[in-house]
């Protein structure tokens, strides 16, 4: 079976700490309706705007999940487990993982670097 080159097309930035959500919906990207999204459960309220998002189901004390509601959680995360591999790898260089201590000027310029070394790697 041949692995499917992945790469790393957009980073985006933003000072201090910031949810990844919050930081998706004020980058604004040009993303088409029909676009499908996966996403994790901290994107709750994506498909209001993205109606082909998904997310995983949510399971509550009183109302437990569902055989298929499991099953669709299982057949979500096995295909995101891709893009937390590609997280994981730039986590490797702790520019992401630990606090950054240099020039907050140079932070684009060194994460997209960095995304162009994991492109080079994952290919």
């Amino acid at each position: 079976m041949k692995m499917k080159c992945i790469k790393i097309i957009c980073i985006h930035i933003d000072k201090g700490k910031k949810h990844d959500y919050r930081l998706f919906k004020e980058n604004r990207l040009p993303i088409l309706k029909s676009t499908k999204i996966q996403a994790d459960i901290g994107y709750q309220g994506i498909q209001k705007k993205y109606s082909q998002s998904k997310i995983p189901h949510k399971g509550k004390k009183k109302c437990p999940l569902t055989k298929q509601q499991k099953k669709e959680n299982h057949q979500l995360s096995s295909t995101r487990v891709v893009v937390e591999n590609v997280i994981r790898t730039l986590k490797i260089f702790k520019i992401i993982a630990e606090k950054y201590r240099n020039r907050r000027k140079k932070f684009g310029l060194r994460l997209n670097l960095l995304a162009a070394i994991c492109n080079f790697q994952l290919c």
